[in-house]
């Protein structure tokens, strides 16, 4: 049978034969990951879907891999020197497509285990920087990474193997038949990489059927999502692509309606936000040190009803500026950077901390402080070009950048660099001889223990649960660290004159059955510092509403472009919002846990939050509420498209 389908299909039998095979990995790997995941499966009611549906994501993948080699066999594959040539090439590329499909779908198990989605442009970011990356897994992942080297050779090895065959004693068709098969092939492999006759081809939207996010990605491979995802980040992703259409000027008056400040106190055309505001502390102005937490979400913190993994930021909240309901703007550290540096509103496009714009010029509140004579920096226990990093804070504002290089024999060094400990002592001795200087500063201290691998120095804390490096130990020893530095501060010399927020950057690992997981965006957020009195804030709040209290706590008043509310003032309830990026999907929530959710080329959706049981609940909502979430949805991409949001040095 196999000589017969060789004979008739010619000189495309290595195509035929690749894309078969390939079909038959990508759909054995699908039912694998669906029975892994066959709880979630069945609540979406998603086995016929995910299947069908898959298997047309795999045809149209498939169609795009091999469209190139089939059209150029049919051209060139002779039984010349020229033909002979074309075989090697065309064995190489097979092997090649064989490797990539198997890798991708072998490094999707794991990744689900991170980020609860398949591979997708955080699987290339993080390709950027490979000996952080290599070091993480070579930490923490050593079967896997053996899995895959092993898998790998032998992918590598039995596909050269398998390619000889397979382009062996080919039957060759006459000159006349070329032009005829190779616009057929082409007509073919078209379609079948379209998959549709409609305007657009097939893409991630057209083949999402769940709110739950894992399950849209379950109909796609893996190669084909982390491909996707490369060319959304060739054209960097645009809100307007994805949630609507709606006149600059409507969005920019919204905006300015959502802040709470009247309109005529906005002072620019060109910085539509632009406004002055007045700080509430009236004294000398203080020090500011923002203690960035990695992926401490409120679920590993027990003052929020957590596990019991914190006992000194507990403490904190007993003692400073508690808010209870902070929720991050989005899952990745540099999102969070975003937020609390910049007050930057999330986009679906890619931090302003990674986008060329804004790499000069940019607002935050390091290049404001500096034109008020603070030393601004950032101390990091690792290397500060991951992420770009280091770029986007020496171009707006950040002076001195202490990483993990300017640490002098760190006690503990591992795979993100110094431990947490040491990363505070560094923090401790450059306020202590900042504040020698009686030179005001600004610090961003940005800890990288509580990451995966979790490594952290042993005999400091009493396991929570096993084996030793689990995030749960992990975050236990990052609080450690963190009280240990605290004693330090309250008995130097910059306590009194220093405003400190500890405040995490993420969730660990946002994940769950719903279009947005809002609980896994609730993270801890306590001020604290010389004169700082206790209170509780059961108040909503958003990351981005930090950097206008934080400049007001420390007594700089300000002109700024932010949105963010200054908390030192009365808020109208009705003005209080939480705004969340969830991959594409962004989520819009008021003080009363009413949520709007717009995904890319979808309705936007409606949704009250349950706060109990932390389930979205199918709600209509107002008019006036969609369009207010579409216009801070939107205004983002507008501000960064046209430049609204420069550094007051460019004005």
């Amino acid at each position: 049978m196999l000589d017969s389908f060789k004979r008739r299909s010619g000189i495309f039998y290595p195509i035929f034969t690749t894309f078969i095979i390939c079909l038959f990995i990508l759909t054995f790997s699908r039912v694998g990951l669906s029975l892994w995941q066959h709880d979630r499966v069945s609540d979406a009611t998603g086995w016929s879907t995910i299947l069908l549906s898959g298997l047309r994501i795999d045809i149209s993948s498939l169609c795009y891999l091999l469209i190139l080699p089939a059209l150029l066999t049919c051209i060139i594959l002779t039984k010349g020197t020229v033909g002979r040539i074309w075989l090697i090439i065309l064995r190489l590329w097979i092997v090649a497509s064989l490797w990539f499909v198997v890798y991708m779908e072998l490094a999707t198990p794991s990744f689900i285990m991170e980020y609860d989605v398949r591979p997708n442009r955080l699987f290339v970011e993080y390709l950027v920087y490979p000996k952080e990356v290599f070091g993480m897994l070579w930490s923490g992942y050593k079967l896997e990474l053996f899995i895959g080297f092993v898998v790998s050779l032998i992918t590598v090895v039995g596909g050269w193997k398998l390619s000889k065959h397979l382009v062996s004693n080919l039957s060759y068709p006459r000159w006349y038949w070329r032009p005829v098969l190779a616009v057929f092939i082409v007509a073919i492999g078209v379609i079948g990489a379209r998959s549709t006759f409609g305007h657009r081809p097939l893409n991630p939207a057209m083949v999402a059927f769940s709110s739950d996010p894992l399950m849209n990605d379950l109909t796609l491979n893996s190669s084909y999502s982390l491909l996707f995802a490369v060319k959304q980040m060739s054209s960097e992703d645009d809100a307007f692509k994805y949630y609507g259409s709606m006149d600059s000027k409507k969005i920019i008056g919204l905006v300015r309606q959502s802040t709470g400040i009247p309109n005529d106190k906005f002072l620019s055309d060109s910085m539509p936000t632009l406004t002055t505001r007045e700080a509430t502390y009236k004294d000398k102005p203080k020090n500011l040190v923002i203690l960035l937490q990695e992926s401490l979400g409120a679920r590993y913190v027990g003052g929020l009803g957590g596990l019991p993994l914190t006992p000194n930021i507990d403490a904190l909240m007993q003692e400073g500026w508690n808010f209870t309901r902070m929720y991050a703007t989005g899952t990745r550290s540099v999102r969070g950077i975003e937020a609390v540096t910049t007050g930057f509103s999330p986009t679906p496009a890619r931090s302003v901390v990674k986008l060329g714009k804004s790499q000069t010029n940019f607002f935050t509140i390091a290049g404001l402080l500096k034109q008020k004579g603070y030393q601004t920096q950032f101390i990091y226990g690792g290397e500060s070009h991951f992420d770009n990093m280091k770029t986007f804070f020496l171009g707006n504002g950040f002076v001195d950048m202490q990483d993990f290089p300017t640490f002098n024999n760190p006690n503990f060094v591992g795979s993100w660099g110094a431990s947490d400990e040491d990363l505070y002592t560094k923090a401790h001795q450059q306020f202590t001889e900042l504040k020698k200087k009686k030179k005001p500063f600004f610090s961003l201290v940005f800890t990288s223990s509580n990451h995966s691998p979790f490594d952290y120095p042993d005999g400091r804390i009493t396991p929570y649960n096993s084996p030793k490096q689990t995030r749960e130990n992990a975050a236990k020893y990052s609080d450690y660290a963190l009280g240990e530095f605290i004693k330090n501060a309250k008995a130097s010399d910059y306590w009194n004159d220093t405003i400190f927020v500890v405040v995490a950057d993420h969730d660990s690992r946002a994940y769950g059955n719903q279009l947005v997981p809002i609980d896994h965006f609730r993270i801890p957020a306590v001020i604290f510092g010389g004169g700082v009195e206790h209170k509780k804030d059961n108040r909503l709040t958003s990351q981005i509403d930090l950097p206008p209290t934080l400049l007001s706590m420390i007594g700089i008043d300000n002109t700024s472009p932010m949105i963010g509310h200054d908390m030192t003032k009365n808020i109208d309830e009705s003005k209080l919002r939480a705004m969340m990026q969830f991959y594409k999907n962004y989520a819009w929530m008021d003080n009363n846990n009413n949520v709007v959710i717009f995904q890319p080329e979808k309705e936007a959706a409606g949704f009250r939050y349950d706060e109990k049981t932390t389930q979205l609940l199918n709600k209509e909502l107002p008019e006036n509420m969609i369009e207010m979430a579409r216009a801070n949805a939107l205004w983002g991409s507008l501000a960064y498209k046209n430049d609204y949001y420069q550094s007051q040095t460019t004005q």
